[in-house]
């Protein structure tokens, strides 16, 4: 059930780029496929950035200064130093899964930018499943955390990867059910027609849907304060302890980009995508992203780390309920309420979203004093 008609040229008929634009299926694979590499590794770096001055500004500090006018080239130096570093690998560890571990935790989420539209009709497939296909892609991620800690042969690694795990199986289910609600509304799988069906922004029609899936994600890409994948006061580094060098950067270059995948994700499923006024729509779904990965950096100068304690509890006991509840009230919404009146849902969901989180909250507890992990 498409809730908004998406904005039509005069004869009627939606413009967007052809599916095999510009007029070639491998010509259009070339292309979007090096956009999208390059975009990436660019936003990345601009990440990198942003995250870094942005907390130094917040902490009262100037952040990176130094290289290149406001310290704009920093992360290029960081990049060149990490790359000259030498690859050491542990005496005991399996040697081959070692150096597979990066890879396979990088290519997934450079998978996942196939199917975001940067715009109308530009993307590089236009998936009829294409949610379906985010979320399964996204997991394998976790595969390849799991054997870097399990390859180097290092307690610390190695608990750090199941933390990772037990994150992945608590975060994915309360993540998904979000997401649902939004397919729910907008009738469709399709991330270009979860867009086209946004005249209105979907974060108006599910802020609680929103909430959840930016801390369900924020707790999967190990985002403060969900980052007990590398709780240095209790197990170094976590999973990437053992790794130098190249394989290093590999696995900073997936942190960030998984940031950049969330934030790209929640642009285009709560914020409208590439839709907006004035601006280009690639200008627009930059913007959108800019701004949601600047929330996770609010969020990461402002709350403390949780225990890991916390964080399954968190997941399972508040999370978890607040999703099922808002699905099941957005399904009877869909049903009840006439396509005409579907705006009603914007002040009814976020009186919905202020008394669950308020009620939730007297129930759920977090639990005091030491624990051992």
């Amino acid at each position: 059930m498409i809730i908004a008609n998406p904005g039509f040229n005069t004869t009627g008929i939606l413009q967007a780029l052809p599916p095999d634009w510009p007029g070639s299926f491998w010509m259009h694979w070339f292309i979007f496929t090096t956009v999208i590499i390059n975009a990436v590794l660019l936003l990345v770096m601009a990440f990198v950035w942003i995250e870094r001055r942005g907390m130094g500004r917040m902490q009262y500090r100037l952040g990176p200064n130094r290289t290149g006018p406001l310290g704009l080239f920093q992360p290029v130096a960081d990049a060149i130093k990490v790359l000259l570093k030498e690859d050491i690998v542990p005496t005991n560890a399996d040697k081959i899964v070692h150096w597979l571990a990066p890879v396979v935790a990088f290519a997934p989420t450079l998978m996942i930018f196939a199917v975001i539209p940067f715009g109308n009709g530009a993307s590089l497939a236009n998936l009829d499943i294409g949610i379906l296909y985010v979320i399964a892609v996204s997991s394998v991620s976790t595969l390849g955390i799991f054997m870097a800690g399990w390859s180097s042969s290092n307690k610390y690694s190695l608990l750090g990867a199941m933390r990772n795990v037990a994150a992945i199986v608590s975060y994915e289910i309360p993540l998904v059910l979000s997401v649902a609600s939004v397919v729910v509304i907008a009738g469709s799988l399709s991330l270009a027609k979860i867009v086209e069906a946004q005249a209105i922004p979907m974060i108006l029609y599910q802020p609680l849907g929103f909430l959840i899936f930016f801390m369900a994600g924020c707790a999967e890409i190990n985002r403060s304060p969900f980052d007990l994948l590398e709780a240095d006061a209790e197990i170094v580094a976590g999973f990437h302890t053992e790794y130098s060098g190249m394989k290093f950067a590999m696995f900073y270059l997936v942190e960030y980009a998984e940031a950049l995948a969330i934030s790209a994700i929640i642009t285009t499923v709560f914020l409208g995508g590439w839709r907006g006024p004035v601006l280009t729509e690639a200008l627009w779904f930059v913007t959108k992203v800019v701004g949601v990965f600047f929330l996770m950096v609010w969020t990461r100068t402002t709350l403390p780390r949780v225990r890991i304690d916390q964080l399954m509890t968190f997941g399972w006991k508040f999370l978890l309920p607040l999703a099922m509840i808002n699905l099941f009230i957005t399904a009877i919404q869909v049903l009840v309420l006439p396509e005409s009146s579907m705006w009603l849902m914007i002040p009814v969901n976020f009186t919905i979203a202020t008394i669950l989180i308020l009620v939730a909250s007297q129930f759920f507890k977090l639990g005091r004093g030491r624990v051992e992990v």
